[in-house]
């Protein structure tokens, strides 16, 4: 089944998958305490079973927790492509300074599993895979090796990562990876992994479904 986003989160959390705070909520006074215990600020976030949330308006950053009360009765009961929002998440604010894009899925048309990462994140993938395909490495993973360290430094370089983060990104991978075997799934996605200002490597869960990359 699909997960919504704090949902995936939470699942990321659970292997180690280095993730932002976040909590979720269905009244939007209760987005006070929430932004309170991040510092006041926090991003607010719809949570639907689609993309395009914040082209739609679904995504706005909170200043302060008077003011996440109000983006966040703002976003509930928003019709996004035809899902209506009941619950928002607030996450806690990164200085984002680059976007990436990673994830495991199950080609069925191989019948293997790829992996999938692009330095080129933040964005659709599918865009991405149109207007630039060389920028999407795209790896087959075998089943009974998984993917080892070598593994997850061959997609790294494939994905043209920089040399400063390469480490951090092969360890994402590796737990990942973990996440698609241990809760069999059939797609793990981070979009955006970002970097942040102090240069660690974070992954900000999605709710897309990358299913058209393998037509």
């Amino acid at each position: 089944m699909d997960l919504f986003e704090y949902q995936a989160r939470d699942l990321f959390a659970k292997h180690g998958v280095p993730v932002l705070d976040g909590d979720v909520i269905e009244t939007a006074a209760d987005a006070a305490a929430i932004a309170e215990r991040f510092g006041g600020r926090a991003v607010v976030k719809a949570q639907v079973k689609v993309g395009g949330r914040g082209k739609a308006g679904g995504v706005k950053l909170a200043a302060d927790p008077a003011d996440a009360v109000a983006k966040a009765e703002a976003i509930l009961g928003m019709d996004i492509k035809g899902h209506t929002v009941h619950k928002v998440m607030l996450a806690q604010t990164a200085d984002i300074k680059d976007e990436y894009y990673v994830s495991f899925l199950l080609d069925r048309t191989n019948r293997t599993f790829l992996a999938m990462a692009s330095v080129e994140g933040g964005v659709e993938i599918e865009v991405v895979a149109e207007q630039n395909p060389d920028a999407l490495a795209k790896i087959p993973v075998d089943a009974n090796e998984g993917v080892t360290p070598e593994k997850a430094a061959e997609i790294v370089a494939a994905a043209k990562f920089p040399a400063e983060i390469a480490d951090q990104v092969a360890d994402v991978l590796q737990k990942l990876w973990v996440v698609f075997i241990k809760e069999d799934a059939l797609l793990v996605e981070v979009n955006p992994l970002i970097k942040s200002g102090d240069g660690k490597i974070i992954g900000l869960t999605s709710t897309r479904r990358a299913s058209s990359l393998m037509k």
